[in-house]
């Protein structure tokens, strides 16, 4: 059975957490395609002009720069476009209201990035199993 690979969207401003993403990436190797967006405004950019084939998920932090996370998931669940694409938010952020907001976004999950590089790479693997079932 030929598996057609979803396009995965990263929001991401620490070029260091983007490094850290494709290394997870690599060392569970995941081939899917990673487009990457250093802020929201960067990624409605993106997502409104199609230079990029529209993402079935999307890594979204939530402090970044210019809009962060949570004004981002706002204006993207408000499109009918976008409103249906997987979100995962990825974040150094444990506020409750950070969370809140973002499942009251519709958030598929909510991560907290873990000290260790073992930790982040099995929280990767986890979302691997997510997204194998979304190219089904």
């Amino acid at each position: 059975m030929t598996q057609k690979l979803v396009n995965i969207l990263l929001v991401e401003d620490d070029e260091v957490d983007v490094m850290n993403v494709k290394r997870a990436f690599a060392k569970n190797n995941i081939k899917n395609e990673l487009f990457v967006a250093g802020n929201g405004v960067e990624a409605l950019e993106m997502l409104n002009s199609s230079i990029v084939p529209l993402p079935k998920i999307i890594i979204l932090d939530i402090n970044m720069p210019k809009m962060n996370g949570i004004e981002f998931l706002k204006i993207m669940r408000e499109d009918d476009r976008f409103k249906n694409i997987s979100v995962f938010v990825m974040t150094t952020s444990n506020e409750d209201s950070d969370k809140i907001n973002a499942y009251n976004l519709n958030v598929a999950g909510y991560i907290l990035k873990p000290l260790s590089f073992e930790k982040f790479l099995s929280s990767v693997a986890t979302l691997k199993n997510f997204w194998q079932l979304c190219e089904l």
